[in-house]
């Protein structure tokens, strides 16, 4: 099993939030903008370049940390079903790790919490994104087995179920966050996904299940 970051067990609430503050937007404009964005299928960090011309989000994540308001994922930021949830597998003998699109320092933030998974990795730390076939090869040799057995979990139609089925794994939508309820019904997802589930504790019925 393994797991996306943002919006499958961390609540970006937050951290859109100081980005907001940030780029002096209400947070609620920012949101809008990052919906309309995400419908135009771009990446929903181009929304926050609306604001600022030649916007360059590594320079201002910088920034953001010279100021001492840079990223943060704390326990609060998780979703009340991840600590138990993944415990919960891992007790059932499946291996479990998170992989997403998050930087370097999301990395050892995630690690430091010291969630029960067996690995932890970025895209920052592997210097390939999603949906590229190169993240989802990275994720395969983490899990140590053949592509076909991992089961990969997310909230983004392109970026975890289309891309992680492209590339030979089982997914596996999770319906939360903006991107999960805007594209749980989605013929794209209804083609590609092995399931779409409200709770990570609804996972082991759907493995037993096929």
């Amino acid at each position: 099993m393994v797991f996306d970051v943002g919006e499958t067990l961390v609540d970006d609430s937050r951290e859109w939030g100081r980005w907001a503050d940030w780029l002096g937007v209400p947070c609620h404009t920012l949101s809008a903008v990052v919906g309309a964005v995400t419908v135009a299928g771009l990446d929903n960090a181009e929304a926050l370049g609306f604001f600022r011309a030649g916007f360059d989000v590594g320079r201002e994540r910088r920034l953001r940390e010279e100021a001492g308001v840079g990223e943060s994922i704390e326990e609060c930021d998780l979703y009340p079903d991840v600590r138990e949830g993944l415990g919960r597998l891992r007790d059932a003998g499946l291996w479990v790790g998170v992989a997403g699109n998050q930087t370097a320092r999301a990395g050892e933030l995630l690690r430091g919490l010291g969630l029960p998974v067996d690995a932890v990795a970025t895209s920052g730390e592997w210097g390939v994104p999603k949906p590229d076939p190169g993240f989802f090869a990275r994720v395969v040799e983490m899990a140590g087995c053949a592509a076909g057995e991992v089961v990969h979990v997310g909230d983004h139609r392109d970026n975890d179920v289309v891309a992680a089925k492209a590339a030979g794994l089982r997914a596996v939508l999770i319906r939360r966050g903006p991107w999960g309820h805007l594209w749980a019904d989605d013929p794209l997802v209804r083609r590609d996904a092995d399931g779409v589930i409200d709770s990570i504790h609804e996972l082991p019925e759907l493995l037993a299940g096929g």
